[in-house]
């Protein structure tokens, strides 16, 4: 099968997303209408999340129905009561007896000073979102739950890079498909996996007084920390980063191994935002696993972290310049 390295490669993951372009925000749903074995990793000290308790493999619910993505702050976290709305109406859920209760697990960024702060996403967009939900490969970039992102915000929005929402996939043996999809918001740097370089983040200039950098046009975040300027500011810095995304794959997991999965692709994280997971970010990876095909667990979370690290490059190489940001991806 040819693959369109996307996370939709993965049998019974649907992608669908729904943005407001002037306000810059939206959501984006991950939809397993058959339901998969879900697992979370949450890595950074500012998180946002729903429903993420469940998902703990000593607890009783097994699999999810959706994943919710979404910009808004907290406020986002209402985009996955509309999820919920959807999946109701198709009968979809789990059978407690009395109804069926769709399980949509959710995470959010901050995008709120990049547009405007009072539109967020909402019941609507993420029901909106749902039912736009299919297995074709999905657009990336200013989409869904990365039309307000953007990454290098030590000081603040003036020197920072337009950022959005990446999707790859792999084949892994001939037989099992990994796939991710992610809204890049880091308060770090993205770099390239080929050459180790900055291609997206904080850029050299003036705050003020402040000279961010040198010459080069990127001022790199790690070296900035090292200064008595990077420092002077690090109480402040925007604390409005995270990066929230999902990988899956069509190999059979239990509860605890999708969970090790999702541990393992914050690894990709690590690998291409520095830095990665600071009390500045709200780092959230979901796993889902959606077929019975059979897999060495070890194996799909080592390829979970290399789709996830290609999924965070193209998030900011198809990010285009909005809200005064500029981005990679071309107009």
């Amino acid at each position: 099968m040819k693959l369109s390295n996307t996370i939709t490669d993965v049998r019974g993951i649907e992608v669908g997303h729904v943005q407001d372009d002037e306000a810059l925000t939206g959501c984006t749903v991950i939809l397993c209408r058959k339901g998969a074995v879900a697992g979370v990793d949450v890595r950074g000290g500012a998180p946002g999340t729903r429903e993420t308790d469940l998902l703990n493999p000593i607890n009783l619910v097994q699999k999810v129905h959706a994943i919710a993505l979404a910009g808004g702050s907290a406020f986002g976290l209402d985009a996955a009561t509309g999820v919920m709305r959807y999946l109701e109406e198709k009968k979809i859920g789990f059978n407690t007896g009395a109804a069926k209760v769709p399980i949509v697990p959710s995470a959010i960024l901050y995008d709120l000073t990049l547009g405007r702060a009072d539109v967020r996403p909402d019941s609507a967009m993420g029901h909106f979102a749902a039912s736009q939900a299919s297995c074709a490969p999905p657009a990336e970039g200013n989409v869904g739950a990365g039309t307000g992102a953007s990454v290098g915000k030590m000081f603040g929005a003036k020197l920072s890079m337009k950022a959005g929402l990446g999707t790859a996939s792999m084949d892994i043996g001939g037989r099992v498909i990994v796939g991710a999809i992610v809204a890049v918001n880091a308060f770090g740097d993205v770099v390239d996996l080929g050459t180790n370089e900055i291609i997206a983040g904080l850029r050299s200039g003036k705050v003020g007084p402040l000279r961010v950098g040198k010459k080069d046009y990127f001022a790199d975040t790690l070296a900035m920390m090292k200064t008595p300027i990077g420092r002077g500011v690090l109480g402040f810095a925007s604390r409005g980063n995270t990066v929230i995304g999902v990988v899956a794959t069509d190999a059979s997991l239990t509860k605890a191994q999708a969970t090790k999965v999702a541990q393992m692709a914050q690894d990709g994280i690590a690998r291409t935002i520095r830095p990665a997971h600071s009390m500045l970010d709200g780092d959230v990876i979901f796993a889902l696993s959606t077929d019975t095909k059979k897999a060495d667990v070890s194996t799909v979370g080592a390829f979970a972290a290399e789709v996830m690290a290609e999924a965070i490059v193209r998030a900011v190489k198809m990010a285009k310049s909005a809200g005064g940001l500029p981005g990679l991806g071309k107009k």
